[in-house]
């Protein structure tokens, strides 16, 4: 039964682009293996949009979206440090600390962060209010490998398990460029917004490692009074 288990969710997303829009990638576990690999549809970056939904009841530090090349282990990262309630976003190992108060355990958000080689700003968006735009430099993108679920601290590896994400991701996408403030809140608010040209949820191609499964969006359940 276990073995079939892991064939199924190994087969839910696999190297064929698989349509995930109406699915949650869920992290069940603590662990240093557990990871989903995505594969970008583009190689080179002077600029990043990347926007996602997640949930957790973590109370400690974790990766929300971790990007490495060959030179640099955060050439783009979303990390939430916890004891400080704050965000970090990386970009060629350079970090910016964003406090948040509002990411709240056990509720799904929906995360947006930018950013632009020609200014060198990154700006975090957590549930439809921006961040402000702070400095961070950072080289061009290239040849990335994108992972969710642990922090990459070598070129696709050097995973440690109290980075690990624990609790369900879903709706990641990614661009080449700066969303405008309305495309962003368009994403915030699942309206009818232009998937990612480099990452898209509707189209994803990746490879499962571990035990992730892929499951059905869970939605409200309303009830009629009557």
């Amino acid at each position: 039964m276990a073995f079939f288990l892991l064939l199924v969710m190994l087969a839910t997303c696999a190297a064929v682009p698989e349509n995930l829009s109406d699915k949650m990638l869920t992290f069940p576990q603590k662990t240093k293996t557990a990871n989903v690999r995505l594969t970008t549809l583009i190689q080179d970056f002077s600029a990043v949009t990347v926007c996602l939904r997640s949930i957790t009841d973590l109370d400690r530090a974790h990766s929300l979206f971790s990007l490495s090349t060959r030179h640099h282990h955060n050439a783009f990262l979303i990390f939430w440090t916890a004891s400080k309630d704050q965000f970090e976003v990386c970009v060629g190992n350079t970090c910016a600390t964003f406090v948040i108060k509002d990411y709240k355990p056990n509720e799904w958000h929906s995360i947006c962060s930018t950013w632009d080689a020609a200014s060198g700003l990154v700006q975090l968006w957590l549930d439809g209010k921006p961040s402000t735009r702070k400095y961070v430099g950072g080289p061009r993108i290239t040849y990335p490998i994108v992972i969710l679920g642990q922090e990459q601290d070598s070129y696709g590896g050097g995973f440690h398990i109290d980075q690990s994400f624990v609790g369900m991701l879903s709706d990641v996408h990614m661009w080449n460029h700066v969303l405008s403030p309305c495309e962003i809140q368009r994403y915030m608010d699942d309206l009818n917004f232009r998937p990612g040209n480099a990452l898209n949820w509707g189209a994803l191609e990746c490879r499962v490692t571990g035990r992730v499964l892929n499951e059905d969006k869970q939605v409200p359940c309303f009830l009629s009074s009557h």
